[in-house]
Formats: structure tokens, C-alpha cells, sequence
């Protein structure tokens, strides 16, 4: 097999959760330019209609589906209308997730339950289903899970997000748990760890800390458009069909000072 071969993913199937703007759908993009024809989720129709129009344009092919992922009860019909593509779904890609900040102390409880559902409870869920119904039954499959630098290292001054960095670093130990189990299924399940992307998620926090951020980063900049489409078509592709259970940093080193 050539090395393009092994990155390329012509007519797999990629489930994208959170996949109508921000970095779920740069990965959308992504697999969609490499062959995927993709699924995307998220909780808002009119963001979804959006996207669509922006991933045909580039001509891929794309089913939009409305869920709300703490919803838990609507997964196994999303995985139904996903299925309903090819019978298959060969990539599963739980980006998905929330945040809250507040100091530990005065952490609201809901805010701490909505930040596990989505960000811990969601995956496990989404991925038990697709799992289950397509990819141990087809001895096939890849799982990336988006989890953060966030879950490798406490919250730097300014920054109150105690569950959020619990929930990613639950998202890491649950990639490598997830890994050694359905290892023996032919199922690689790897992790993504974000540093600082501009995004609605952390428009906030960069309007307070960007130049600090930046100025603690090896590379001097914050993530970009296409800096995620690199590791998750690697990580979707056979490219990476030796190596399980792992996670990347991509967050211009800023993990390592």
C-alpha cells in the first residue's frame, strides 16, 4: 500500500458529533476532502443547515442530523439515521463538549452535570452504540475522542474550569481504557488534545488571556483553520492502524513549558 493510499478514506462513513462549526467542523472538512462521506450532529438546525452548504460547496457529501447529546435516550436514533447512510459507520469522531466557569467552591451543581454529561457520559454512550452495532460486529472501526491540554494539567491563573479539565482528563483514561478492550476487535481509539483554538467555546477566555496564552506557547500563535485536519485524518486513516490508546497534543507546544 502507497502512503497515500494509507491516508486515504474513500467511501468511509465519519460521525462527526458537534459538527457544525468550530473545530468539529474543520475535522468534518477534513475527512470530507479525503473520501469520508461524513455525518455531522449538534443541538441548532439553522448551524447545521449552515455548515452543509459549506461542506457541499466543496463537494462533500454530508447528512445533517439535529440531537442533543445529553439527551442520552436519542442516541441509539441517531446512530439509526447514521446506519441508515450504508448500514456502517467506520469513524466516530466524539467532539462534542461544554464548559463552565466558576471558582470550585461556588461550582454550580448543574453546570458540573452538564459539563460530565457531554463532555464524559456522551462519548461512553455515542461510542458503546456505534460500537456495538457496527464496528465490533465488522472486526473495524475508528474512534477519535477531542479531549484538551486542559486534561492534562490544572487551570492556569484566570481560568476557573474545574470540570471541564476533570471531564478531559476523563476523555484521555476513557481513550485508553476504551483501547486495550476493543483492541481485539480491530478497533483503534485514540485522542486529540486541543490547546487554544479561537472558537465560541473560548471566545471568553482568549478576550482576557490571548497575550498571555500566546506568550507561554513555544510556536507564538494560537491553533488555527487547518491545524487539526492533519491529526484526524491520520488518526481516522490506516495510517494509524498500529497505534491505539494514544493522545496528541496539538496546541503549538504549549503543554511542554
Amino acid at each position: 500500500m502507497s502512503v497515500k493510499d494509507l491516508f486515504q478514506l474513500d467511501g468511509k462513513i465519519a460521525l462527526i458529533t458537534g459538527g457544525s462549526r468550530g473545530l468539529g467542523l474543520q475535522m468534518a472538512e477534513a475527512l470530507g476532502e479525503m473520501g469520508c462521506r461524513v455525518a455531522i450532529t449538534a443541538r441548532k438546525a439553522d448551524e447545521l443547515a449552515e455548515a452543509k452548504t459549506h461542506l457541499q460547496s466543496r463537494g462533500i457529501e454530508v447528512l445533517t442530523i439535529v440531537n442533543d447529546l445529553q439527551r442520552f435516550e436519542g442516541i441509539p436514533g441517531l446512530v439509526d439515521e447514521v446506519l441508515g447512510l450504508d448500514g456502517r459507520i467506520d469513524i466516530l469522531v466524539n467532539n462534542a463538549g461544554a464548559t463552565w466557569g466558576a471558582p470550585a467552591e461556588d461550582y454550580p451543581d448543574d453546570a458540573w452535570h452538564k459539563v460530565m454529561n457531554l463532555n464524559v457520559n456522551a462519548p461512553f454512550f455515542l461510542a458503546r452504540e456505534v460500537g456495538k452495532r457496527s464496528m465490533i460486529p465488522r472486526r473495524a472501526g475508528k474512534i477519535v475522542n477531542i479531549a484538551s491540554v486542559a486534561g492534562l494539567k490544572g487551570s492556569p491563573p484566570g481560568m476557573n474550569t474545574i470540570a471541564y479539565n476533570t471531564s478531559k482528563a476523563a476523555a484521555i483514561n476513557f481513550t485508553r481504557a476504551l483501547a486495550a478492550e476493543w483492541g481485539k476487535y480491530n478497533i483503534n481509539v485514540n485522542a486529540i488534545c486541543p490547546g487554544f483554538f479561537p472558537s465560541k467555546m473560548s471566545a471568553g477566555l482568549l478576550d482576557k488571556l490571548e497575550g498571555a496564552i500566546i506568550s507561554r506557547t513555544p510556536l507564538q500563535r494560537l491553533g488555527g483553520d487547518e491545524d487539526l485536519k492533519g491529526p484526524v485524518v491520520f488518526l481516522a486513516s490506516e495510517a494509524s492502524r498500529h497505534i491505539t490508546g494514544q493522545y496528541f497534543a496539538v496546541d503549538g507546544g504549549s503543554i511542554i513549558v
